[in-house]
């Protein structure tokens, strides 16, 4: 498994692919996804943490993609989880392991202590891979759409 760094000029139409289908897997449809806004929006991320914006590559083709930043987080500098995505036939393989090993390297390599990310309350597979990996559930948000998990290094 390799991990290379987003071009967008390049990679732009499999992320599109990628992130329309997470948005599916966590809140049952796509409907609300903005590809322009998106994509905006990666290019500006990607400039301050290129390194964390990556498609995960095996055997030649691409099996999903991650996305980390850093932010500020009550008064507190964390590491951020965007995006964990793997393609449906890579998920519940052990994978994931990877993807999240990766973060975890990212974060140390900025010196932080605590990364976080949100997942669907319906996205119970996630959830429990979350928790296995060591995460914590620390409360739900946006009206009970997401909850925010936690982790440490």
């Amino acid at each position: 498994m390799q991990f290379e760094k987003i071009d967008l000029q390049e990679h732009s139409e499999k992320m599109i692919n990628f992130r329309k289908d997470s948005f599916k897997v966590s809140f049952g449809d796509a409907s609300n996804f903005d590809k322009e806004a998106y994509l905006r929006w990666v290019e500006e991320k990607q400039r301050d943490f290129p390194e964390g914006f990556v498609l995960v590559e095996e055997d030649g083709r691409y099996i999903g993609q991650i996305e980390l930043s850093i932010r500020e987080y009550d008064g507190r500098t964390i590491g951020y989880v965007h995006l964990f995505y793997l393609v449906s036939e890579m998920r519940g393989k052990g994978k994931g392991e990877y993807l999240h090993n990766y973060a975890r390297q990212f974060f140390h390599n900025h010196n932080l202590h605590e990364y976080h990310l949100r997942v669907s309350p319906s996205n119970t597979s996630a959830i429990r891979f979350y928790h296995k990996n060591g995460m914590v559930e620390a409360g739900s948000e946006i009206d009970g759409k997401v909850i925010r998990m936690k982790g440490y290094l």
